[in-house]
């Protein structure tokens, strides 16, 4: 896409509710209006208006499975539907006040999100986004994880996810790949849900987290393929994946050009390109610079 790009923010506020898949408590959040430049906001509404962390890559908390934020001993746990939603909608600016500490699971994608930000409707904004345009590779590697940024000489931002379970055939080998607009993001990659292996959830349950999901929630795979589940796209697991670097990359605040490549990556190593990204190429520092 050409830029600049303006900022965008809802005309409205809208609530979703549902359960935290890690906590298992109800929960509620809601997405409001903010001004240009206010960014994403991420407010403890059972708390008071000073509890809130900005959506930066700075305030990334480092755990599995799972993009959190943690600023001043406020934290907000699986953020990165949430965001994933936004940034796949390109809303630069919105206030995500939630009465607890987890986002609602809803069921394990961000169609839930989607469908209620538009149904606020998104209004465009005076001020330009901030751009961060990736003008020479930059590559990344744990083990047998990678991630890769590249320039795109047209502007555009993509992501292409390569994902690989080589004793788990019924994940397997599976790949999926696309440019990121907000017709693109709705239709191919915001139904497609989290998914864990049979034995991951067992273990997870047995640690008390995760009691209250069932296979019903997202896709739990068993040797032969989900359990009580059918698949929205034969690639899902690698969809939801691209999903999940949308919204890990949203952390650099800015409006990415450049196409990203993901092998076998986690939320881990997506959050450290994202603040690699920022610090080498944000042409204009994501606002505001402080919580």
């Amino acid at each position: 896409m050409s830029f600049p790009r303006f900022q965008s923010t809802l005309a409205r506020p809208v609530a979703v509710s549902g359960f935290g898949y890690w906590c298992g408590r109800d929960v509620r959040v809601e997405f409001r209006p903010a001004a240009a430049d206010a960014g994403i906001r991420f407010v403890r509404d059972d708390l008071d208006r000073s509890a809130y962390v900005l959506a930066l890559a700075k305030y990334r908390l480092d755990v599995s499975r799972r993009t959190n934020l943690h600023c001043r001993g406020i934290e907000f746990d699986m953020v990165e539907h949430i965001l994933a939603a936004l940034a796949g909608l390109r809303i630069d600016n919105c206030e995500v006040g939630v009465n607890g500490v987890e986002m609602p699971g809803c069921d394990g994608s961000a169609i839930a999100f989607v469908r209620a930000l538009d149904s606020a409707g998104i209004v465009q904004q005076d001020s330009p986004a901030p751009r961060l345009n990736i003008t020479e590779p930059v590559i990344l590697s744990r083990g047998a994880s990678r991630i890769e940024a590249h320039p795109d000489p047209e502007g555009r931002y993509s992501v292409e996810f390569h994902l690989d379970y080589p004793n788990d055939p019924a994940v397997g080998r599976q790949s999926a790949s696309l440019e990121v607009n907000p017709e693109s993001f709705r239709a191919e990659i915001a139904p497609c849900r989290t998914f864990v292996l049979q034995r991951e959830a067992d273990a997870i349950r047995r640690q008390g987290l995760g009691q209250r999901v069932t296979p019903r929630d997202l896709l739990v795979f068993d040797d032969v393929g989900p359990v009580d589940n059918v698949l929205r796209f034969e690639n899902e697991c690698a969809r939801h994946k691209v999903l999940d670097v949308i919204g890990d990359m949203a952390l650099t605040g800015c409006e990415i050009a450049g196409r990203i490549v993901a092998h076998r990556s986690g939320h881990q190593l997506n959050g450290a390109l994202a603040r690699e990204l920022v610090a080498r190429f944000a042409t204009v520092a994501p606002l505001p610079a402080t919580a």
